[in-house]
């Protein structure tokens, strides 16, 4: 019973503690800033993106600045390491509550073995008369144990299954912002491309310049 009760006290602090962690998410989460901060991105105001997700704590907007950070350069690394890390982020505690889930039952089922053996080893002592409490006292325990570990195994899978789908939500906003940051600066670097070519029908200065030559020696001959 001592372990049952050490696993259940493990397992209500850790959901504690993720309870507390999505409340913080939550309060920190700005959609309307990670809309802005890819508008500024798509108008080439690089400054002021990175300026909004400075001073905000929303994990899309700390996985956008990092790859904005390396635009000229690992923009995709970037943005995997930082998705990365936030995502550990969502992921702590829930081994212990999957662990919690698998060692639940089988900590009862132990249980149920150990009282049974002790019910058992006082009817194959042959002195049954005045130990019937022993015996349901052995019966019990084991019914007990398998029903409290089962029951530690049935509070840890609900939040578990909760935990995992928000992790899956956020891994879900993470690339579909990520996806939308790489394909805004692939955007302004073809348009820098683009405008940094001289258009064609149009003279470059050297052209000119050897134009102005052949008339002026042109206009010197007779």
């Amino acid at each position: 019973m001592w372990p049952i009760l050490a696993l259940s006290v493990i397992t209500l602090a850790v959901i504690f503690e993720r309870l507390l962690f999505l409340i913080e998410i939550s309060r920190n989460r700005k959609r309307k800033l990670v809309t802005k901060f890819l508008e500024l991105v798509g108008q080439g105001r690089y400054e002021e993106a990175l300026a909004i997700a400075e001073k905000n704590k929303d994990y899309v907007l700390k996985v956008l600045q990092e790859g904005l950070k390396h635009k000229d350069g690992a923009l995709e690394d970037a943005l995997l390491e930082a998705a990365s890390e936030q995502l550990e982020r969502f992921n702590k505690g829930l081994v212990v509550l999957d662990t919690a889930v698998t060692l639940g039952p089988l900590l009862g089922l132990l249980g149920t073995v150990t009282g049974m053996m002790h019910a058992f080893s006082i009817v194959g002592s042959g002195e049954i008369a005045g130990k019937q409490a022993a015996i349901t006292g052995g019966v019990a325990e084991s019914l007990i144990a398998v029903s409290f570990g089962l029951a530690v195994a049935i509070v840890a899978i609900i939040p578990l299954n909760f935990f995992s789908a928000r992790m899956d939500r956020a891994r879900r906003r993470i690339e579909e912002a990520s996806t939308r940051l790489v394909l805004l600066l692939r955007g302004q670097m073809e348009l820098e491309g683009t405008t940094s070519r001289p258009t064609s029908g149009t003279p470059s200065s050297l052209e000119v310049m050897s134009n102005s030559k052949i008339q002026s020696s042109s206009s010197v001959l007779p």
